[in-house]
């Protein structure tokens, strides 16, 4: 697979898991089968998907800037280690996903783990960007 591929099929999947939390939020999909079904009420299912459209959101302009699909750019080294951070945090939510009280979350442990090998197979790739730098 090539490089902007990964970073292309994990801006699709950003886009479905962002439209997922909105029907969360639209109350379309039920938020007790959502995150570990340990949601109480409306008001915390309101701030944690909030707080998980901002982190997918951001994780999107991370990748368009490793991409280099926008001008605007952190530093390499600043974007990579954000990827290490969001690998580490999708390795982790793998493993939870995998004790969550729903079976419909836990069957999200796959997209996590597909997340962290896409992230991965970008970290580790050598990819020469437009402005002739090893990204």
């Amino acid at each position: 697979m090539k490089y902007k591929a990964s970073i292309n099929i994990l801006l699709a999947l950003l886009v479905a898991v962002i439209l997922f939390h909105i029907a969360v939020i639209a109350k379309a999909i039920p938020y007790n089968i959502a995150w570990g079904g340990r949601l109480q009420n409306d008001r915390e299912m309101y701030v944690f998907e909030a707080i998980s459209i901002l982190i997918n959101l951001f994780l999107g302009l991370v990748l368009l800037m490793k991409a280099s699909y926008i001008k605007f750019r952190f530093k390499n080294k600043a974007i990579n280690i954000i990827l290490w951070i969001f690998l580490a945090l999708f390795v982790l939510n793998t493993v939870g996903n995998l004790f969550a009280k729903t079976n419909f979350e836990r069957s999200f442990a796959v997209l996590t783990f597909v997340f962290a090998v896409l992230i991965l197979r970008i970290l580790k790739t050598k990819h020469i960007n437009d402005a002739g730098e090893v990204a």
